[in-house]
């Protein structure tokens, strides 16, 4: 008894250790295996270690998307609360109209909990890929949730959400198909709570979303960034926070008109901050620019309380 008892608490032990590592992983593998090949961006964003932050609702007002926050608000009429969502992977691939967003999610809650919560609050019941489906919304704006099986679930407008379904199920190729996409994947820098990759048009989306106002500065944002053929990001919460971005150009000679396009940006964005905010810390101030032949690379370095000044994005899920 003894013996056992010492051999389940190892087993225990790591349980709580060991696979915490690889969640992040798991979720990815099945974002990959799940979302369509034209996925143009991926995110991946580990919420349980984002909550530790000692102003994380403020910083998630401020850089949560409107998208997003409309996701969440229909998880909440199924009773999945945001509290209850340990990480989460969001995927962006071209629609009719704008980038069409879906997602997958570990978390806390269960199908039988979901299905009694939608039973209550009167939410019909769909089918999707042979799984019950609970959808909100208008029919033209419709935000479907699907529980794969208790923890795990995927979400996303209604055709998004078919096409998933039916790559998990092996009727369609998924992302993971994507060689180009899957190898910039593995090279982001997953210990990172929030990292991401993107490609295409999706570059331009990011920039646009994340940049902060740049007062009266009128800029083509996807002539700018027509020759990164791939992003890759990361941000790091630490004791302060820390924001890397590579972006890999079409030549040497894009890269380096590239880099000059941020040099600009960045002499213009003090300007302005400074104009807007001169008695705030400018977060933007020590970012570091530097090119390696093909190669662009940012990083930036921010206490948290200088972000109070930073206006509000639209972020992850714009």
């Amino acid at each position: 008894m003894k013996r056992c008892g010492v051999y389940c608490s190892g087993i225990i032990l790591a349980a709580l250790t060991i696979p915490l590592a690889a969640q992040g992983q798991d979720l990815v593998k099945e974002s990959l295996a799940s979302f369509s090949p034209q996925t143009v961006r991926v995110e991946y964003s580990r919420l349980t270690k984002l909550r530790s932050l000692p102003n994380y609702q403020n910083l998630r007002q401020r850089f949560v998307g409107p998208r997003l926050r409309a996701m969440e608000e229909s998880f909440a009429k199924l009773g999945v609360q945001e509290g209850d969502i340990d990480e989460i992977v969001l995927g962006w691939r071209p629609g009719s109209s704008m980038m069409e967003l879906e997602g997958m999610v570990v978390g806390r809650f269960t199908a039988k909990g979901v299905s009694d919560r939608a039973s209550a609050a009167g939410i019909s019941l769909a089918t999707i890929g042979g799984l019950p489906a609970f959808c909100m919304g208008s029919e033209s704006a419709s935000n479907c949730m699907v529980v794969i099986q208790n923890s795990l679930g995927a979400f996303g407008p209604p055709e998004p959400l078919t096409a998933m379904l039916e790559a998990r199920q092996g009727q369609a190729p998924g992302l993971s198909t994507n060689e180009r996409f899957a190898k910039l994947v593995n090279e982001a820098q997953k210990e990172a709570p929030i990292w991401g990759v993107a490609m295409g048009d999706s570059i331009a989306d990011f920039f646009r979303a994340w940049m902060p106002a740049q007062g009266g500065l009128q800029m083509d944002w996807g002539k700018a960034f027509q020759s990164v053929e791939a992003l890759t990001y990361s941000i790091d919460t630490a004791d302060r926070i820390r924001l890397d971005v590579k972006m890999d150009c079409n030549s040497s000679e894009s890269a380096q008109s590239t880099r000059q396009v941020f040099e600009g940006l960045k002499m213009f964005q003090q300007m302005a901050w400074q104009n807007m905010n001169p008695s705030k810390p400018n977060p933007f101030q020590g970012v570091e620019i530097s090119q390696d032949d093909r190669r662009v690379s940012l990083r930036m370095t921010t206490n948290y309380a200088d972000l109070e000044g930073f206006p509000a994005t639209g972020g992850a899920g714009n």
